[in-house]
C-alpha cells in the first residue's frame, strides 16, 4: 500500500527556522561572558561559569547592618558589629550585594570606569537581590544616588549609582536626585586613612531647593563603600535636610576577608 509522506505542521516549520536562526547566529555572533570576554553559551545568562562562581562566593555570608563589613549575626551587640560600635553613623542601616572582590570587582570598575553600561543588568539583578534581603525595601520612599560632581559626569558621561538606582524594582519608591555635590572632591581612593576620607568629602553635598526630603524615609543608593565616609556625608546632609530615616544599599563592601 503506498502511503504519502506526513505534511509539516506550520509550528514545526517556525520552530526549525528558529533554530536554524539561532544556530547561525552563535556562528556569526559567538555569545561571550560580558566580564571576562570569554566564550559561553546562550544559557549561561551572560556570564561564564567561572565569573559566576567568584560572583557567587563574594556575595555570599552575613554582615554588620551598620557598616556592611563581615559579622557573624552571632557576634552583633544591639545590631552592631565590634568594628562600628562608638562611630557615629548617620545612615540607620546598610545592604550589600557582596564584597569588593574578584569578578564583583572586575564589573563595577568597568561599569564605572570604562563605560561598560552594559554590565547593568547583571549588577542590577545583585542590587535588588540585596535590596530584598536588607530588611528594609518596604519602608523607602525615595532612592537617592550618590551624586558626582557635574565635571566628573560631564567626562564619564553618566553617574553610575543613578544607573544602578534606575535598575531598582520597587512597588512605590522613585529615584530622586534632589541630592547634589556641589564641590569637586579629590577621589576618594587617593586618600590614606578614614579621617582624610571624611575630610575630603566634608560639606561636599547640598540639596536642591524645593526638595521632598523632608520626614521621608530614604534609600542612598552607591556602587561601593570603603570606609563610609562618602555614604555619611550624604546621610547626614539627608538628615539636616528633614528625612525621618536614611539607609544606604551598595554593591560591594571593600576591605573584607576573601576566603
Amino acid at each position: 500500500m503506498k502511503t504519502t509522506p506526513a505534511k509539516r505542521s506550520p509550528n514545526h516549520l517556525q520552530q526549525a527556522g528558529i533554530f536554524a536562526l539561532q544556530g547561525l547566529n552563535q556562528l556569526l555572533w559567538p555569545a561571550v561572558c560580558i566580564n571576562c570576554r570569554d566564550s559561553i553559551c546562550e544559557t549561561d545568562n551572560s556570564l561564564c561559569k567561572t565569573c559566576w562562581a567568584e560572583l557567587l562566593a563574594g556575595t555570599g555570608g552575613d554582615y554588620c547592618p551598620r557598616c556592611g563589613r563581615d559579622a557573624s549575626r552571632y557576634g552583633l551587640l544591639e545590631g552592631a558589629c565590634p568594628d562600628c560600635q562608638g562611630k557615629e553613623i548617620y545612615f540607620d542601616r546598610i545592604a550589600r550585594a557582596g564584597f569588593y572582590t574578584d569578578a564583583l570587582r572586575e564589573m563595577i570598575l568597568a561599569f564605572k570606569l570604562s563605560g561598560r553600561t552594559e554590565l547593568d543588568s547583571v549588577l542590577g539583578f545583585l542590587a535588588n537581590a540585596a535590596l530584598q534581603g536588607g530588611g528594609f525595601s518596604d519602608a523607602i520612599e525615595i532612592f537617592v544616588p550618590v551624586p558626582i560632581h557635574w565635571s566628573r559626569r560631564l567626562a564619564r558621561g553618566f553617574n553610575q549609582s543613578q544607573i544602578i538606582a534606575g535598575r531598582l524594582k520597587h512597588p512605590r519608591a522613585k529615584v530622586n536626585t534632589d541630592l547634589v555635590r556641589i564641590r569637586r572632591t579629590k577621589t576618594q581612593a587617593a586618600m590614606a586613612t578614614a579621617a582624610q576620607r571624611a575630610r575630603n568629602v566634608a560639606g561636599a553635598f547640598a540639596v536642591r531647593f524645593g526638595h521632598k526630603f523632608a520626614g521621608r524615609r530614604i534609600c542612598l543608593v552607591d556602587d561601593i563603600k570603603t570606609t563610609g565616609a562618602t555614604l555619611n556625608e550624604c546621610a547626614k546632609t539627608l538628615k539636616e535636610a528633614g528625612a525621618s530615616k536614611v539607609f544606604a544599599l551598595v554593591l560591594a563592601v571593600a576591605g573584607q576577608k576573601v576566603g
